[in-house]
């Protein structure tokens, strides 16, 4: 790819324990699997069959913040319970996992998901990547994490901020190289 991009950043993520981010917390629990997920993150339409839409979100965790919340609290900010990873039914609206279950949206708004987490100078977090077949699933859930449809934020903003979203578009590959018809490569 090196003759068709430019690198402008680079944040070093990590494995952290078995998949989770630094809160402790499992990450991608309820991604699509197998042609769920190919259904979900590559793009079928003529002209575009076999790339995908990628959203990349760099989230800066106040951890220090979030470790003084109470377990309750931080159970009920995620919406999941850190020792089994089992889902809250009563769990807040704001609870992250109430405010991005992809299958409460109309029509679904599956896309699937990668994170890592990263600390460095600047701050710890998470880089968080969605992999869809438009980006019309990543909008409708982002405008449902800022509260836009009900006015009900996202609890994740009580101890995290994004810091910048950046929106790629990935070619199908043809012979072992991205295809770069569409944009005349």
């Amino acid at each position: 790819m090196a003759p068709h991009i430019t690198l402008y950043e680079i944040t070093d993520g990590f494995f952290y324990d078995t998949g989770r981010d630094l809160t402790g917390y499992e990450d991608g629990t309820e991604n699509p699997t197998d042609d769920a997920a190919a259904d979900a993150a590559i793009c079928t339409s003529d002209g575009l069959a076999g790339s995908s839409f990628v959203a990349v979100q760099q989230w800066q965790h106040d951890l220090d913040r979030f470790r003084h919340f109470g377990p309750d609290r931080r159970d009920n900010t995620i919406g999941r319970r850190i020792s089994d990873n089992e889902e809250i039914d009563d769990a807040p609206e704001l609870a992250h996992v109430k405010r991005t279950a992809q299958e409460s949206f109309d029509p679904e708004a599956f896309v699937l998901r990668r994170s890592m987490p990263y600390a460095d100078s600047t701050g710890e977090g998470l880089v968080f990547v969605a992999f869809g077949h438009s980006f019309v699933a990543f909008d409708m859930i982002m405008r449902q994490i800022l509260g836009n449809n009900d006015g009900i934020a996202d609890a994740l903003f009580s101890f995290s901020v994004p810091l910048g979203t950046s929106y790629f578009w990935c070619p199908a590959m043809k012979n072992g190289e991205p295809d770069l018809s569409l944009i005349g490569g």
